[in-house]
């Protein structure tokens, strides 16, 4: 049985009270970023040397594009609305905080673990071959990108269950708290030139807009009129934020700004989030509808049966790609980037990306899908908390700095360390054993 075969008789067994819309923002924010990041790759060779450029700087005013491909928000507040579920399911099944807690490590840190030491093994080899140690950290901070979303994506799950009770107590008022803790540190951040604390709006800003999940979850979003009014006051606050205020336009990182929506959070992506939701929360039900037809669904379900995969590796086979092509004496680099004819050649990147990705992906994606077993007896919470914790400063570390030329000597592998000692405490390297 192929792959379609196989997705779509798993979309024909779907049950009717499922929604089948939050799948599909799920599968669609994530392609819009991959689509996003291989759009910003200004890669130029000329004279027999590579240029690795970045879009926002060739051509600034590609930073408005942000705006639609910084999609995250998004991802985060489907996240919310899949955890209310799985937790409302668990609660029916008497399954407490570390059964329900073990399948989503499992699901989250598996195939991550294999990216990681795939590379740590890769950059061993490229120092061994005499490669450069800032250029072997080049490559794999940026193949390393995808990481940080999971990182903090992890810390979210694990005080799901905690900020749900905290919704269903509170509401709305719980959302409002969270973003108002955002606000004062983001003010500190700008008006009074105290930056450390907002670090920590890593947590503030990402469990607000994951609280809108719950809010979706609970039916508490309101009419339409109510999301075209959400969503004006979302893009206002965002645009005052940006042309009144002290924020940068652009909704990402890169390399020469100096002060980023993301990195850490800033109350911007509060207001993106909300514009964005909003608008798609408008067109909801003729989306439902139009995902009941077994074509569109069938597509939806086969993306996310390997989600995590296409995500986690698509800058990977974007460096291969690039890698081979210098190789081949600069075949298909030679054109300047952010010209007419770079443009215009931009679609056929992006397909042949997708042409490399998808076999790959097909090939990683039943690490998605590996667990402990039924079987297996549950890891106690407080190793699964423990162990998670570790794995995502490990999984920080990397994401920032890379392999090759960390700041202090041996943080890699420190780094490392801590995924694999992380993943063993929280018993998720035990899946391994079970393949």
């Amino acid at each position: 049985m192929n792959i379609w075969s196989r997705a779509r008789e798993l979309a024909a067994q779907t049950p009717a009270e499922r929604n089948r819309y939050v799948d599909f923002l799920r599968a669609v924010s994530i392609v819009v970023v991959i689509v996003g990041h291989w759009l910003i790759q200004a890669i130029y060779y000329a004279d027999g040397e590579m240029t690795f450029g970045h879009l926002f700087e060739v051509q600034p005013w590609t930073q408005w594009l942000t705006w639609a491909f910084q999609v995250m928000p998004v991802f985060f507040i489907v996240g919310g609305y899949s955890n209310a579920v799985s937790l409302e399911s668990a609660q029916r099944k008497g399954l407490g905080y570390a059964g329900w807690l073990s399948a989503r490590l499992s699901r989250l840190m598996t195939p991550l673990i294999v990216l990681l030491v795939t590379w740590g093994i890769l950059a061993l080899l490229l120092r061994l071959l005499g490669t450069d140690a800032a250029l072997v950290q080049l490559i794999t901070a940026a193949a390393l990108i995808p990481t940080w979303f999971l990182a903090i994506y992890i810390m979210v799950v694990l005080l799901a269950p905690l900020m749900y009770r905290f919704w269903r107590r509170l509401g709305f008022v719980s959302t409002a708290i969270l973003v108002a803790v955002a606000v004062i540190l983001d003010y500190a951040f700008f008006a009074l030139d105290i930056r450390w604390p907002s670090w920590s709006n890593y947590f503030w800003i990402w469990l607000a807009i994951h609280s809108l999940g719950f809010a979706w979850r609970d039916g508490r979003l309101g009419s339409a009129w109510h999301h075209l009014l959400y969503a004006a006051v979302g893009l206002d606050a965002l645009w005052m934020l940006v042309f009144l205020g002290p924020y940068p336009l652009p909704m990402v990182g890169f390399p020469g700004i100096e002060i980023s929506n993301t990195t850490p959070p800033k109350i911007t992506l509060l207001a993106l989030g909300l514009f964005q939701f909003s608008l798609l929360m408008l067109i909801e039900k003729p989306m439902r509808r139009a995902l009941d037809g077994l074509g569109l669904w069938t597509a939806t379900v086969l993306i996310n049966s390997m989600i995590m995969t296409i995500y986690l590796w698509h800058i990977t086979l974007s460096i291969l790609l690039i890698a081979l092509l210098y190789w081949a004496g600069g075949v298909g680099l030679g054109v300047e980037p952010g010209s007419a004819g770079w443009w215009g050649t931009r679609p056929l990147w992006i397909l042949a990306l997708w042409v490399l990705l998808l076999p790959a992906a097909l090939l990683l994606s039943p690490l998605e899908r590996l667990s402990r077993g039924a079987d297996a007896p549950t890891v106690a919470a407080w190793r699964q908390v423990g162990g998670a914790m570790m794995f995502c400063l490990g999984v920080a570390l990397l994401a920032r700095f890379g392999y090759g030329n960390a700041p202090v000597a041996g943080l890699d592998v420190g780094a490392i360390g801590l995924v694999v000692a992380g993943a063993a405490l929280a018993g998720v390297l035990s899946v391994f054993r079970r393949a």
